[in-house]
């Protein structure tokens, strides 16, 4: 059984389409991120980095005690690894699928991930960084669009868990100011895992547990107002 600690966000996502892709049994405990619970002792135990999603394996291949694993990157390939599924187990298909995982995880994420911060949360709007993200949100769509003009899937051939890393976060892409038609290829490649049966089932599931999606003026400050003392808090907010 694998104990996910999910929240309904493009990392977590990112493990349900997996999941639901292979039928692994698992179990989800939520963790809502807008209340603090990535916080808790429990979870900082398994995920230091205060961040979801987290996985605990309690059947490992070989036996012996549970492991843990943070990073959502690191999750997929440690599930594609148990499976021995969507990753190729030739050098060079393999070679593909992992720098793409390492793209998105590098790239496609953290920039993304600010362009949402600039245009929805911050608390004053600041042109120059609403600009620059967003603009860098685009190159990064032309990125995977040229990519895919002559692919179905990024790594090639067959589904893999570089889609899967990247298409939780261009689910979202008016709210990053974005125009899928102006990327044809990325939009063909988009439409095509939205129809997958697993990635719907996914996207239930997070219907079904967060049923409040708004980020309230409470919950921001509990996102992004963190320092070393919520992880730490014995140094009381002091750097080592």
């Amino acid at each position: 059984m694998l104990d996910l600690y999910y929240w309904t966000t493009p990392n977590g996502h990112k493990i349900t389409l997996f999941l639901e892709e292979t039928g692994l049994p698992y179990r989800i405990i939520p963790v809502n991120i807008s209340v603090g619970d990535q916080f808790k002792p429990e979870f900082l135990a398994i995920a230091p980095n205060n961040r979801i999603p987290a996985l605990v394996d309690h059947d490992p291949a070989g036996g012996g005690a549970p492991i843990s694993i943070f990073e959502s990157g690191a999750i997929l390939l440690y599930l594609a690894e148990k499976t021995g599924q969507f990753i190729p187990t030739h050098q060079r298909g393999r070679v593909e699928v992992l720098q793409w995982l390492f793209w998105q995880m590098g790239g496609l994420g953290p920039m993304l991930g600010q362009n949402h911060h600039f245009k929805q949360y911050a608390p004053e709007v600041i042109p120059y960084a609403i600009n620059r993200y967003v603009n860098e949100t685009n190159r990064l769509y032309g990125v995977l669009d040229r990519r895919l003009c002559d692919r179905p899937f990024v790594a090639g051939e067959t589904y893999s868990i570089a889609d899967m890393a990247a298409y939780p976060w261009i689910v979202p892409h008016q709210r990053q100011g974005q125009d899928l038609n102006q990327f044809p290829h990325l939009k063909r490649w988009f439409e095509t895992i939205a129809a997958r049966p697993a990635t719907v089932r996914a996207y239930d599931i997070a219907k079904r547990i967060n049923t409040q999606p708004t980020v309230n003026e409470e919950a921001k400050k509990i996102l992004f107002g963190q320092t070393a003392a919520v992880v730490n808090p014995t140094k009381e907010g002091k750097s080592s």
